[in-house]
């Protein structure tokens, strides 16, 4: 190994363990799953999950055909970067979150697995078309984009972003899109770029209460900057869908919660999704503590009281989790607790 920052810089042949840090084949150097590797904490009295933390298997026909388009249009998912925990169901049922501008991120939230690093520019020129083409051959009606942070680029990544969806909008134009994005730094513009695409959703999670965003999340993120970027997306185009997610278990209080809640409402976000925080490997944020289905229900009920038109809500929900039913007004067919 070389060293690079103090941090080993995996140069053999092998995989790169998390918290290592590694080359990319585009040449710029990335930490694995985005925290480098922390001294072990305390021993905790937690010591499984409860019996609600569950999915299905990553495995089935429906799961390797939807791995074999993501392999063979060089696509990145946000469904295997950030080990999300629904793969098995999302890929089994012919559906993936795409994840445009690479697998690397050049933010390190510590909530979250994707890789972190400064990929100095690069991105795949090919990518919008090749996007357009997997969401083609998986028939799909619903599509979620999301992205890695690309401080390194001028203009955050916002034209890429806005040229796939005007692909994918020219290939199956009967196809819903929703943009799960960066906040582009606060930068409106930029905002404007990706909202004046052609996308249905706009998104761009808060990921925590406003006194966690910092640990939880980059210091360049902000719960204000959040908010400003969700304002400025519904009030440049009324028409367009804002929504947005937040990670329960941090440490949240059911107050902070509800405060959270009036912010959004206040800026004319339109769709929440709440799910349970669960701790990617023993270098992110531990787990505070699990929120029941019962809860979830709880929560759910606040929201739509605060005129939400749809909370999806559950233990297992994340922010593209089954984002085509998010307004059938069934909590997406999550069964009751």
């Amino acid at each position: 190994m070389s060293s690079l920052k103090n941090i080993p810089v995996v140069t053999e042949s092998r995989a790169p363990r998390s918290g290592e840090k590694y080359v990319t084949p585009q040449g710029f150097t990335a930490i694995k799953d985005g925290q480098k590797s922390r001294a072990a904490d305390a021993p905790s009295a937690r010591t499984g999950k409860p019996r609600w933390i569950m999915a299905p298997l990553a495995a089935g026909a429906g799961f390797n055909a939807v791995k074999g388009i993501v392999r063979e249009h060089r696509l990145a998912t946000v469904c295997e970067e950030a080990k999300c925990p629904n793969i098995g169901e999302c890929w089994n049922a012919g559906t993936a979150t795409i994840m445009l501008m690479g697998a690397v991120c050049t933010r390190a939230c510590r909530f979250c697995a994707v890789d972190t690093g400064n990929p100095r520019g690069w991105l795949d020129e090919e990518e919008p078309e090749n996007t357009a083409r997997s969401v083609e051959l998986m028939k799909l009606k619903y599509i979620v984009l999301t992205s890695v942070n690309r401080d390194d680029l001028p203009d955050g990544g916002a034209e890429h972003y806005a040229a796939a969806i005007r692909a994918i909008k020219r290939r199956t134009p009967e196809v819903a899109v929703e943009a799960l994005t960066p906040d582009f730094q606060g930068v409106m513009r930029d905002v404007e770029t990706v909202v004046d695409s052609g996308l249905d959703v706009f998104a761009q999670n808060v990921e925590t209460v406003k006194r966690l965003t910092h640990p939880v999340r980059d210091p360049r993120a902000g719960y204000r900057q959040t908010l400003d970027v969700l304002a400025h997306a519904k009030r440049h185009c009324p028409p367009v869908l804002v929504k947005t997610s937040l990670m329960l278990g941090l440490g949240e209080t059911t107050d902070e919660l509800l405060a959270t809640m009036d912010d959004l409402r206040a800026i004319g976000c339109d769709i929440l999704t709440l799910g349970q925080y669960l701790r990617p490997t023993a270098n992110h944020l531990p787990v505070e503590r699990y929120v029941t289905p019962e809860q979830f229900l709880e929560l759910r009920e606040s929201a739509l009281e605060r005129g939400f038109l749809e909370c999806v809500s559950g233990p297992m929900v994340r922010s593209s989790y089954r984002a085509e039913r998010a307004l059938a007004g069934n909590n997406c067919g999550i069964p009751a607790a």
